[in-house]
C-alpha cells in the first residue's frame, strides 16, 4: 500500500509511475477524499471539544445543587448525535479511501526500465550453455510418461486439468529437488520454517493477493480461508503487527510449501506438463530488511536462487523486469529463466523481487531505528529459491539421453540414491 502523504507531496511522480505500470489512476479523487476526511476530522475534534465543555458546565451545576436546564441537556444529546454520524461518515471515507490504495499497484524503483511487457525487459546475465543433441529433444511430460514417473491422465481423473501425479523414481527426484533447496539455503544462513497452507484474508490482503487477484485464489468460503498461491503470504505474515529490532536484520526464511493457484488469466497457455499447474511445490525466500540496503539484499537474493540452478547445472538467463511486467506489490523484480531444450526456449522458475515498504505498510510491520528511536516500515522481499515443478520439468529436458533415460545431476544424487532413471522396456 502506497502512502497517501507521499501521494499528496509527489503527485507527479506518483502519476508517472502508474503510467510507467500502464495505470489510469483517478489521484484528484483520491485527495477529494482525503480532503472530505480531514473536514470530518476537524468538525468532530470541533464538536467534540463543545461537548466536552458543556458537560463540565453540567458537572459544575450539579455540584453547586443546580439542575442543567432542559435546552443545555437536549442541545449535548444533539452533539452526541452528531458526533456519532460524523464518525459513521468518516468511516466510510477512511473505508473508501482504504479501498482506494489496496488496488494502487507499488511504485517502481528508479533502477527499472520503462516498458510495457515483456518484450521490454532487459537480460543481465546467461549461465550455462543450452546443450546441443545428436538427437531430437522431448518435452518433459513425453519423458516423464515414458519413464513411468509422471501420470497426467490419472491425475485429471483424480482432480481434472493442470494438475498431476508422480511415480516411482518421479517422487524421489520431486523429494530430492525440495530436500537439496533447503540445505542450500539453510548453508546461506536461511532459517527454515514451515507454516498453514490456509491462510485467512487478512494475510491475503497484507502480501497484495487481494483485492487484486481474488479470481487468481482457491477460496474456502465457509471458513473464510484461502489456499496459499506461495509461502511468501505466511512467512511474511509472521511479523504482522510487530515491531522488529533493528540488530537483527535482515531475517531471512527459507520455506517449502505446496502452492494453489487457479490461473485463471492463462486459459489455453501451457496446458501440458508441470509448467502451470494448479497445484505445485515451491521453496520460497523470504527477508525482512532495513531500508538503507533492502537493493543490496534483492541483489543476494538473486545471488541465492542462481546459486541453486548452478549447482543443477541448468542453463539460465536473469532478466531485470520493466515497468509495464512487474508484479503487483513488486518496486523492483529479476525473473531467472531457466533453459528448457524440449521448447528450445528458457521459462520462468523464479521471480525474486523487492516490495521495499508495500507490504509492511499493509501489515503493519516496522523496526526501532537505533539512530532515531523512530518506528519505521520495514522492507520485505521474497523470491523462489526455486520452483520445484519447473525444476523438475528442467532436468528431465536437460538430462534426457537418446535411449529415452534421465541421468541425475550429480547434486541430486545424495538425496534420490540413484544416479539415472532407466527407460523402461516396452511393454514393461
Amino acid at each position: 500500500m502506497l502512502d497517501i502523504k507521499f501521494i499528496r507531496s509527489n503527485l507527479e511522480s506518483a502519476l508517472k509511475a502508474m503510467r510507467a505500470r500502464g495505470q489510469n489512476v483517478d489521484f484528484d479523487r483520491l485527495l477529494s477524499l482525503d480532503d472530505a476526511r480531514k473536514t470530518e476530522i476537524a468538525q468532530i475534534e470541533a464538536l467534540r471539544l463543545k461537548r466536552n465543555k458543556e458537560s463540565e458546565e453540567i458537572g459544575k451545576l450539579k455540584k453547586s445543587g443546580q439542575e442543567p436546564s432542559s435546552e443545555l441537556i437536549s442541545e449535548i444529546n444533539e452533539i452526541r448525535e452528531l458526533i456519532q454520524e460524523k464518525e459513521k461518515s468518516l468511516l466510510m471515507i477512511e473505508n473508501q479511501i482504504e479501498d482506494f490504495l489496496l488496488t494502487m499497484p507499488n511504485i517502481p524503483d528508479d533502477s527499472v526500465p520503462f516498458g510495457k511487457d515483456e518484450k521490454d525487459n532487459k537480460i543481465v546475465r546467461f549461465w550455462g550453455e543450452p546443450l546441443k543433441f545428436s538427437f531430437q529433444p522431448k518435452h518433459h511430460w513425453e519423458i516423464g510418461e515414458r519413464l513411468g514417473i509422471l501420470d497426467f491422465s490419472t491425475a485429471s481423473k483424480i482432480s481434472g486439468s493442470r494438475f498431476a501425479v508422480l511415480k516411482n523414481e518421479g517422487c524421489a527426484l520431486e523429494r530430492a529437488i525440495i530436500n537439496f533447496f533447503i540445505d542450500a539455503h539453510k548453508e546461506k544462513g536461511y532459517f527454515e520454517i514451515m507454516t498453514p497452507y490456509l491462510v485467512n484474508k487478512t494475510s491475503m490482503t497484507g502480501t497484495g493477493q487481494l483485492p487484486k487477484f481474488e479470481e487468481e485464489a482457491f477460496k474456502c468460503s465457509e471458513d473464510g480461508l484461502y489456499l496459499i498461491p506461495t509461502a511468501e503470504v505466511p512467512v511474511t505474515n509472521i511479523y504482522r503487527d510487530d515491531v522488529l529490532d533493528e540488530a537483527s536484520l535482515p531475517l531471512k526464511y527459507v520455506s517449502y510449501s505446496a502452492c494453489f493457484r487457479r490461473e485463471a488469466g492463462s486459459y489455453g497457455k501451457d496446458t501440458k506438463g508441470l509448467i502451470r499447474n494448479h497445484q505445485f511445490n515451491k521453496v520460497e525466500l523470504v527477508k525482512f530488511a532495513n531500508p538503507k540496503n533492502s537493493m543490496d539484499e534483492l541483489e543476494n537474493l538473486v545471488k541465492d536462487a542462481q546459486a541453486v540452478l548452478e549447482k543443477l547445472e541448468l542453463p539460465y538467463r536473469t532478466s531485470l523486469l520493466c515497468s509495464g511486467d512487474m508484479g503487483f506489490s513488486s518496486a523492483k523484480t529479476y525473473d531467472l529463466e531457466v533453459w528448457l531444450a524440449g521448447d528450445n526456449a528458457y521459462r520462468e522458475i523464479s521471480s525474486c523481487s523487492n516490495f521495499k515498504d508495500f507490504q509492511a505498510r499493509r501489515m503493519n510491520i516496522k523496526y526501532k531505528n537505533a539512530q532515531t528511536g523512530k518506528r519505521e516500515f520495514i522492507h520485505t522481499l521474497n523470491g523462489s529459491g526455486v520452483a520445484i515443478g519447473r525444476t523438475f520439468a528442467a532436468i528431465l529436458e536437460n538430462y534426457q539421453q537418446e535411449d529415452g533415460s534421465v541421468i541425475i545431476p550429480q547434486a541430486l544424487r545424495k538425496y534420490t540414491g540413484f544416479e539415472k532413471i532407466a527407460a523402461k522396456q516396452l511393454g514393461s
